[in-house]
This record gives C-alpha cells, sequence and structure tokens, in this order.
C-alpha cells in the first residue's frame, strides 16, 4: 500500500495550487489523510487532516486559504492552496492513518513520496 502525490510546482505569490493524494492498495475512507508539509531546515508539520468525522487544521497559518476535500469515487484527496506566500514553500507529503486524524506524524505509517511546491515572491 502506498500514497501518491502530485500536483506540485512553482508559482507566483498569490497564486494556486491543487495538491492530489491516491491511495494505491487501498480506500482512504476508512483512514485520516494529513497533508504535512517540510520547508529546508524546519521540522514536518501537519497542515490539514480529512477523516470520516470531517477536516481538521493543524496550521493556523493556512486558514482560509487551503481546503481539503476527498472524492470517494475517485478515491482522491485533494489539498486545494490558494493565496499562496513564500513562506508556503515545501515539500507537502500526505500521509494516512486508520480511522482518525493525528497532528503527529510519528503516529501515520503510511507516507508519499511528497511533490514540492515553491512559492516566488
Amino acid at each position: 500500500v502506498q500514497l501518491v502525490e502530485s500536483g506540485g510546482g512553482a508559482v507566483q505569490a498569490g497564486g494556486s495550487l491543487r495538491l492530489s493524494c491516491a491511495p494505491s492498495g487501498f480506500t482512504f475512507d476508512a483512514y485520516g489523510i494529513n497533508w504535512f508539509r517540510q520547508a529546508p531546515g524546519k521540522e514536518r508539520e501537519g497542515v490539514l487532516c480529512i477523516s470520516r468525522y470531517g477536516s481538521t487544521y493543524y496550521a493556523d497559518s493556512v486558514k482560509g486559504r487551503f481546503t481539503i476535500s476527498s472524492d470517494n469515487a475517485k478515491n482522491m484527496v485533494y489539498l486545494q492552496m490558494n493565496s499562496l506566500k513564500p513562506e508556503d514553500t515545501a515539500v507537502y507529503y500526505c500521509a494516512a492513518i486508520l480511522h482518525r486524524c493525528s497532528r503527529s506524524a510519528n503516529e501515520y505509517y503510511i507516507w508519499g513520496q511528497g511533490t514540492q511546491v515553491t512559492v516566488s515572491s
């Protein structure tokens, strides 16, 4: 089982990107899917998670700009990122944990390979 991210790229500040997370070998509906990000020299941080119980923000800095959604028919999870800022530059990962969301990266046991997001000023 694995997760595959896509949709990263380079944009200017104020732009938008949509990241996709595709579970392979399992369906996400029984899992919490969390987007994490890691900037150079910084610790990995949770951004936004979705589970059967709804969505949970872990990064206050993205509230009002990022949203998470899922498409059961396509077995996909998306991270819509609007009004991007240079400080959003990072490698973005999606990760899965059974049944729920958690802030702690250590609790997630299925990870994608990451996708780079670069925001220029």
